[in-house]
């Protein structure tokens, strides 16, 4: 009787080692950058590492605490924020303006476009959307909002150097 306990334990011991190990999470032991050689066959070289997936947390933004995938290639520059004189003015997508939005302005990405936007100076980020068209001063890639300035800390400033990144793209107009 008590070999069959003794079995029995065994192969439930067994089985839910076996669920462990199926569900446990795959580890690569061939580091990205490295050449894969088989048997009679030249290197391979191994595909780029995929991009990098970053974690939002608060953000006070529409995509807080959610994970986001860059999608395009990111952007370095200096941000300027909207003075009051835009609040209500009419965008390049035909919407007014609102300073407490998440609205920036971008040369090219197409309108509806997410972004985010960190601050190079002090880490912060946050994301955004794309509704305008600018900023037309040199060596800027993007006018924020002052809800966004104010949330990456350069209200003060005026200008800070940036990281634009493309998370999610909106799709052209028929």
């Amino acid at each position: 009787m008590r070999s069959v306990a003794r079995r029995t334990a065994f192969c439930a011991t067994l089985g839910l080692l076996s669920l462990t190990v199926a569900c446990a999470p795959r580890v690569d032991l061939v580091p990205s950058t490295a050449s894969v050689v088989t048997p009679d066959a030249e290197p391979v070289e191994q595909a780029a590492p995929p991009p990098r997936i970053v974690q939002l947390v608060g953000t006070a933004s529409p995509m807080d605490g959610q994970w986001v995938r860059p999608l395009g290639e990111q952007q370095l520059g200096d941000a300027s924020y909207y003075g009051s004189e835009f609040n209500g003015r009419r965008m390049a997508n035909g919407r007014r303006f609102d300073p407490r939005s998440t609205s920036v302005a971008h040369r090219t990405l197409p309108f509806g476009t997410k972004v985010l936007v960190t601050n190079l100076g002090n880490g912060r980020s946050a994301t955004a959307t794309v509704e305008d068209r600018g900023p037309f001063v040199r060596g800027r890639i993007i006018d924020l909002s002052p809800r966004l300035a104010e949330h990456l800390g350069m209200l003060m400033q005026g200008v800070a150097p940036v990281e634009v990144t493309p998370v999610e793209l909106a799709e052209a107009p028929n």
